[in-house]
């Protein structure tokens, strides 16, 4: 799989997202993609109760550990690089995270507007 160039949504080099725990299609700490990535792993957000409970209740649940799989499940507070349709859909339903806009793939364009995520941006660009 080769990935796509690292550029994020407002053109810059694409920032890490988190190392703890680690996150992305590549597992590289990134929100780097590729065309096998078809969930689109590109958003970059800051994960709150209210996300983890509506993610959980939509069917993925990102908060319960999973040992077998080496994820110890996410809390409130943890960066993660969410599927992009996840993140517009939990957007449509007034619960979606906060975005860090460095650190999230161009590629997330694709699917929620630019204007969308710089509405959640957690430090406005």
């Amino acid at each position: 799989m080769e990935k796509d160039d690292s550029i994020n949504v407002l053109g810059g080099p694409l920032e890490p997202c988190s190392n703890a725990p680690v996150t992305g299609f590549f597992r590289d700490g990134h929100c780097n993609t590729c065309d096998q990535d078809h969930g689109s792993h590109t958003v970059c957000v800051v994960t709150t109760a209210e996300f983890l409970a509506f993610s959980k209740y939509v069917g993925n649940d990102l908060s319960t550990p999973l040992p077998g799989l080496n994820f110890s499940g996410l809390k409130p507070g943890d960066r993660w690089c969410l599927c992009a349709a996840r993140f517009l859909q939990a957007a449509d339903e007034g619960c979606a995270p906060k975005v860090q806009l460095e650190a999230t793939h161009i590629r997330a364009l694709d699917v929620v507007p630019l204007s969308v995520l710089q509405s959640y941006a957690a430090d406005p660009a």
